[in-house]
């Protein structure tokens, strides 16, 4: 699988979301993806107590440790490179968590506009002031 280029959604070089615990499609702790990431796994989300019940709620478990697949099961606070349909469906029910657009991949903006996720912005990099 070849990786796009590893650009954020403000432009610049991609950021690492989470090596601990390892995220991302490629497990390389960014939100790299390609073109065989169906899900688009491109919004590194911080995570939230809400957000992981409503996840959970609608069918994908994140808090939930896995230990066949290592995977030590999400808690709020660890960042994680969510489906941007899936961040789109949370903000949409109101319960969307924070992201990290600097680790955020330019792609998920093919599905979740760049005003959208800069409503989550936890560090200001996409606030207002900065458009």
């Amino acid at each position: 699988m070849d990786k796009d280029p590893s650009i954020n959604a403000l432009g610049g070089v991609l950021e690492p979301c989470s090596t601990h615990p390892m995220t991302g499609f490629f497990r390389n702790g960014q939100c790299d993806t390609c073109a065989q990431d169906q899900g688009s796994h491109t919004v590194c989300a911080v995570m939230t107590a809400e957000f992981l019940a409503y996840s959970k709620y609608v069918g994908n478990d994140l808090s939930t440790p896995i230990p066949q697949f290592n995977f030590p099961g999400l808690r709020p606070g660890d960042r994680w490179c969510l489906c941007a349909a899936r961040f789109l469906q949370a903000h949409d029910e109101g319960c969307a968590p924070q992201v990290r657009l600097e680790a955020t991949h330019i792609r998920a903006l093919e599905v979740v506009p760049l005003e959208v996720l800069q409503l989550y912005d936890d560090t200001g990099a996409g606030s207002a002031s900065d458009r």
